[in-house]
């Protein structure tokens, strides 16, 4: 029954796509957000969903140019630019890496983000278009918080909170920082609907998201959660009502979490003597001491499984990830990859601050917003990054890609007044 329920949806977005190309990168947002094959029983979980609604939304662009004789306008983006280096990057440490074979592989699997993500720069071009992209995206998460959420409340906040299975954010620590980053989205979508239900209907998400990501019993999460919470009511019109709602949302946290949980938090204080971020700093100095014997090409994808092999030849316990996307991206791809990566994540928050300048003082309200939710959202991957290896996550790439999108749009009204003031003078 759920696999039927779920071949009616790709089908439904199929068709969708071949209606209006751009309704096909929105049900990728969907489908990339929620993976609801893994939720499926017989034949759905070895249906590549994605790949298929990718394929048909391909086909949709060639049938309306076909139909109009016309391709969507192509706009070009320093983080395009910055986004090919970085790939190209990875193709020379593959060259180099520690199991070539291990990291070719890996490289093939994070290259699939790419046409996806073109595919959405090329046929976003609108801001209405752009909403419902980023409500998609939200949505998608939300409706997994759902459950999660859900769930945390029948068992009493006892049971850990996890992902979609067999995805990237499957794991408690990772939905938990997804979340965060989901978090900004819908009080963006919020913020832009004036349909009532509708409205209590994302209040409802958002209070489920934050329920959700609280019973993942991530500390990482709660951090990357708290900052973003922090930037959110920075960012409200209404900020006393935001700071009464915060006090009373951890009043209640409080009052309802298990005492186990609250030890567990407890530990982010102490950290130094906790055997979980000893672990990681463990990970921190072998990866990093690696480094320094080969700081231009690092030691490629997956890289951490053969360094780690050395170490525990030297009678180092050693460790089984990087547990941290900064680690990550350095040492298996050297200074310049670090470089690329943190240039699209830390350039992309400094446009979009910019960006709230801009609006503020233009007085538009939706460049504002844009700005302030999109930035949200990225500081708190920034935030999660520091413990978790999610370098590759496609959420953080989309997340760039919508923010370079709403970049665009939001300078769209200053090139017409240029180019209506040339034509007065002229």
């Amino acid at each position: 029954m759920r696999d039927m329920a779920l071949l009616t949806i790709l089908v439904g977005f199929c068709w969708l796509a071949l209606l209006r190309p751009w309704f096909g990168v929105v049900g990728l947002a969907v489908l990339g957000a929620m993976h609801p094959q893994s939720y499926g029983g017989e034949f759905m979980p070895q249906l590549p969903m994605f790949k298929v609604l990718f394929l048909a939304t391909c086909l949709a662009v060639v049938v309306d140019y076909w139909k109009t004789r016309q391709w969507p306008k192509v706009f070009w983006d320093w983080r395009l630019v910055v986004l090919g280096l970085l790939f190209a990057d990875f193709v020379i440490t593959t060259q180099f890496a520690l199991l070539p074979d291990t990291s070719l592989g890996r490289l093939l699997e994070v290259s699939k983000l790419v046409p996806p993500l073109l595919l959405t720069l090329w046929l976003i071009d609108t801001r209405e278009k752009l909403h419902y992209l980023i409500a998609a995206t939200a949505a998608g998460i939300a409706l997994v918080a759902l459950k999660g959420g859900y769930w945390a409340i029948m068992t009493g906040f006892g049971d850990r909170v996890y992902g979609p299975p067999n995805s990237q954010i499957g794991g408690n620590n990772e939905f938990a920082v997804a979340l965060a980053m989901v978090i900004p989205l819908l009080i963006l979508w919020l913020r832009q609907t004036s349909d009532s239900a509708l409205r209590w209907a994302i209040v409802a998400a958002v209070t489920l998201c934050y329920i959700a990501a609280l019973t993942s019993w991530s500390r990482g999460g709660l951090v990357s959660l708290t900052v973003m919470s922090a930037m959110l009511v920075w960012h409200s019109k209404h900020q006393f009502l935001a700071i009464i709602l915060v006090a009373l949302g951890v009043g209640l946290a409080l009052i309802n979490l298990p005492e186990e949980w609250l030890a567990r938090m407890e530990t982010i204080s102490t950290y130094q003597q906790d055997l979980s971020f000893q672990s990681r700093q463990g990970a921190w100095e072998q990866g990093l001491s690696y480094l320094k014997s080969d700081p231009w090409t690092g030691s490629g994808f997956e890289g951490w499984r053969a360094i780690n092999a050395k170490f525990q030849n030297l009678g180092d316990p050693g460790t089984l990830d990087w547990h941290s996307a900064y680690v990550e991206v350095v040492v298996e791809h050297g200074i310049p990859g670090f470089l690329l990566w943190s240039t699209l994540l830390i350039g992309t928050i400094i446009s979009l601050s910019l960006m709230i300048r801009r609006g503020i003082r233009s007085g538009e309200s939706w460049v504002v917003n844009h700005g302030a939710m999109l930035r949200a959202s990225l500081v708190a991957y920034g935030i999660g990054g520091i413990t978790l290896g999610i370098t590759y996550w496609e959420l953080m790439f989309q997340i760039l890609v919508y923010s370079a999108i709403a970049l665009r749009l939001s300078r769209v009204p200053d090139a017409i007044t240029r180019i209506r003031s040339q034509e007065i003078s002229n």
